[in-house]
């Protein structure tokens, strides 16, 4: 009798250490700030989810995209996301206008996602060019843009100035001459039309400019720390991956954003790949975050009216994560 009640203790045992070891993974979502394409971002989630490297650490990830107007903030505020994607620029917006709780986890573009586009036959080369030309810009005059005048002592007042929404092709149509651009995009579409385009970047200047990071909220930082490093750890990978290997992360993009064109694809990601490499992950590692880079683009902001009040650097972004998996060994999966 005892022998048999032994028996049925350890069998229960088994069963209860069986069901731990094989819990489920934790579900997270993660949504993409625009349709599905290869924003490097969007391309480090996408790689992540067909290689494993989310189920390595754990966590399973659904994943969405955005119709626009601000879909995945408004998700990820109600706790329907927990990562989405955002310029650097939006975030400050956010949190000065509406005092909006998200926090940057890690920073794909050391370099801001704008530039400055005219045709090559303009004879339009410097800043000092744009005097007497039509610049034209998407919703509003972006602080870059002004940041290149005041460097470049070029007036204003001599630069007509219009809003002309989304399409490129007023540019070639000759309905402005120089066209606010995101630079890993629009430059290829006029190419593929048959013109060559000059580009003028406010980072050309040495004027602070940030791109893509990826979010979450304030309640996730503080509460949810393992959910978001194993996130970002295998992003992290997914990102290495894709550095190294960009047709294979193409064949992988190209599962999820089947109505684009690959070579466009190609030359999206390959830009956005060009632009989150600088000196600081050289030496700190992939997405890592300037505290000073980020207050010289929040006193731009300022500068020049793009936000209302200052925000503190130390509540849009952290390192901590970052951290985490790096001092452990970034190399080390899972």
């Amino acid at each position: 009798m005892k022998i048999h009640l032994l028996f049925v203790i350890i069998i229960v045992l088994f069963a209860a250490v069986s069901c731990v070891g094989g819990k489920s993974p934790e579900s997270l979502t993660f949504m993409a700030g625009y349709k599905p394409q290869a924003n490097f971002p969007f391309v480090a989630v996408y790689v992540a989810k067909e290689l494993g490297y989310f189920r390595d650490q754990d966590i399973e990830v659904e994943i969405l995209h955005s119709g626009g107007g601000g879909e995945n903030i408004s998700l990820l505020l109600a706790g329907k996301v927990d990562f989405t994607t955002a310029d650097v620029n939006s975030i400050f917006k956010l949190r000065s206008h509406q005092e909006v709780p998200i926090v940057a986890l890690a920073l794909f573009g050391q370099r801001g996602q704008q530039a400055f586009m005219s045709l090559t036959n303009s004879g339009i080369v410097t800043p000092s060019d744009w005097e007497g030309k039509r610049f034209g810009y998407k919703i509003s005059v972006p602080p870059d843009y002004l940041a290149i005048l005041e460097s470049n002592n070029v007036q204003r007042g001599d630069i007509d100035e219009v809003q002309v929404g989304f399409d490129p092709r007023i540019l070639i149509e000759g309905k402005v001459d120089v066209l606010a651009v995101f630079k890993s995009n629009e430059p290829n579409i006029v190419n593929n039309m048959g013109f060559n385009v000059n580009l003028i970047e406010a980072a050309d200047y040495d004027l602070a400019t940030l791109g893509l990071t990826y979010v979450s909220t304030e309640s996730t930082v503080k509460n949810n720390f393992d959910n978001a490093e194993r996130f970002l750890k295998a992003t992290l990978k997914a990102s290495q991956f894709a550095i190294d290997n960009p047709e294979e992360a193409l064949d992988i993009v190209m599962k999820y954003a089947d109505k684009e064109d690959r070579d466009h694809m190609r030359f999206m990601l390959l830009t956005e790949i060009r632009d989150a490499s600088s000196a600081i992950t050289e030496e700190k590692g992939f997405g890592w975050m300037d505290p000073d880079q980020w207050q010289l683009v929040h006193d731009g902001l300022i500068r020049f009216g793009a936000i209302e009040s200052r925000v503190a650097v130390s509540e849009v972004m952290t390192n901590q994560f970052l951290e985490s998996i790096y001092n452990r060994g970034i190399l080390e999966w899972p």
